[in-house]
């Protein structure tokens, strides 16, 4: 083995599989993505093909390996993140039976219902840490039953998205503690299966992978998966994380009282806990942290970055263009436009529920608003009004952990939507509290990468490898905090 040691973390994301090698100090050495296409074949309806994950990944392993003059005998250990609570089915050869169906996919009320009543709510969330929600797995799998049951009728293994790549590169079924939470099928403080919420689902036990803990060592490089990759035979696979526990940990939140922001496509309030909590009305989720015996909790909001993008392709013209041609980012464009307006502005108000919400509403049929339009309100005021929305939508699961007597002197933030100097003061101001941005802005891929090197044996612990995470700067409340607090 070279002097040089290198972790290869893996994010199986909802628009592309992003590869990201980094070395024992915590650089990050080479980065590859790859994308692929979203299928929505009704509406709010969501599936990918396996078999695209499975293609992306090969090409994003094998980019930074290019990119890395090393070689593959370097890397000392696999970790792997991604999309959650996807149901990805297979036969009894291993074949993918149709589509995965996504996170985002909202098909599935009528059997959240039918969970709901078979168990009883409170039991749910007693078993579960949550409420059975349209984006988990088991819900999914009982849809798959009553509305395909020749399908239903073939499965002989369920995986998340991730697990389905690891079963490529290694030919094994498993997954970890914090992905298997989210799948309503998971005991959470015990950090085992439930049969009870397997048998409501109308599933199977065999069909479910073992579970380990994240930084475990479960499985190593198969021959066939060498070959294609360029990776090498053996290398280890750690369990890993979904991509919020990976996440986290990339962000460097592994201790008690810990909480980071992460704005992307979705926005994520995440609180790590040495101990299980459950809010009482189930409205944060309540899932096992990819630190071993940690937990966290959790607050999602489907639009956050995704609110951002809608305003770039339906009011970012001529903005977006003119920064295009001048080499800048258009999203910073859009933001300093938001400059021209003042806080709260003049009264108009977003809500950022463009694809329905979870966190606290929990209502797949929840619509984006413009609320408060008047004839003096501009550009400005519409962009600002978003960037002030969807810090709104970041702050009430922040009260709801707040409310569980957990308190924070700063937050971390991470995520696209973190790049830009204004959304982030804006959210310092809405929330009050400061934001420490973080150096590495790699993401869940960064995190997984740790997890690789506590499982290939360069750090102690997951928090000693989170030590590697360094604040690079922080953005405290303004004087417009008054003016949000009202």
């Amino acid at each position: 083995m070279t002097s040089q040691q290198y972790f290869l973390g893996i994010d199986v994301g909802t628009t592309g599989c992003k590869a990201v090698l980094v070395d024992s100090t915590g650089n990050v050495a080479a980065t590859a993505t790859s994308e692929y296409p979203l299928s929505t074949p009704r509406p709010n309806w969501s599936e990918q093909d396996p078999e695209d994950w499975w293609a992306a990944t090969v090409a994003s392993i094998k980019g930074v390996l290019n990119e890395c003059r090393s070689g593959a005998g370097s890397v000392v250990a696999v970790g792997l993140t991604g999309q959650m609570h996807g149901a990805t089915l297979l036969d009894s050869t291993g074949g993918v039976l149709r589509p995965a169906i996504l996170w985002n996919d909202q098909r599935t009320a009528d059997e959240c219902a039918e969970i709901t009543r078979r168990v009883g709510a409170k039991r749910v969330v007693q078993l579960t840490g949550n409420p059975v929600l349209t984006g988990f797995t088991a819900p999914k799998l009982m849809w798959v039953r009553r509305h395909e049951p020749e399908v239903f009728a073939r499965i002989r293994a369920v995986l998340l998205p991730k697990d389905y790549v690891r079963f490529r590169l290694c030919g094994e079924r498993h997954t970890d503690v914090s992905d298997a939470s989210g799948t309503s099928m998971f005991d959470v403080a015990d950090r085992r299966w439930s049969d009870e919420m397997i048998e409501a689902a109308g599933a199977k036990r065999s069909w479910l992978p073992e579970v380990y803990e994240s930084p475990v060592v479960t499985a190593k490089i198969s021959a066939d998966a060498a070959r294609l990759t360029g990776l090498s035979e053996g290398t280890p696979i750690v369990a890993g994380a979904g991509d919020q526990a990976a996440q986290a940990v990339s962000a460097g939140i592994v201790k008690d009282g810990d909480v980071c922001v992460t704005i992307g496509t979705s926005g994520v309030v995440f609180a790590a806990g040495d101990r299980y909590r459950v809010e009482p009305g189930g409205r944060l989720h309540a899932f096992c942290h990819a630190v071993p015996g940690k937990w966290h909790l959790m607050g999602v909001m489907l639009s956050a970055g995704g609110c951002l993008r809608w305003v770039r392709d339906t009011l970012g013209e001529p903005e977006c263009s003119r920064a295009k041609s001048e080499g800048r980012d258009p999203y910073d464009a859009l933001t300093e436009l938001a400059t021209g307006a003042p806080p709260g502005c003049e009264g108009l108000l977003f809500l950022p529920y463009l694809t329905g919400e979870r966190t606290p509403h929990a209502d797949p049929n929840a619509r984006g608003v413009f609320f408060g339009l008047t004839l003096r309100h501009t550009k400005a005021h519409l962009i600002r009004a978003v960037l002030e929305g969807v810090a709104y939508g970041l702050r009430d699961p922040l009260e709801l952990i707040r409310g569980l007597g957990i308190t924070m002197d700063s937050v971390r933030v991470s995520g696209g939507g973190a790049r830009s100097t204004v959304w982030r003061q804006i959210i310092a101001d809405v929330l009050g509290c400061p934001l420490d941005s973080i150096g590495e802005a790699q993401g869940a891929a960064y995190g997984a990468a740790l997890l690789a090197g506590v499982g290939g044996g360069t750090f102690d612990s997951v928090a000693d490898a989170a030590n590697v995470v360094r604040v690079t700067d922080q953005t405290k409340p303004g004087p417009a905090t008054e003016v949000y607090e009202r």
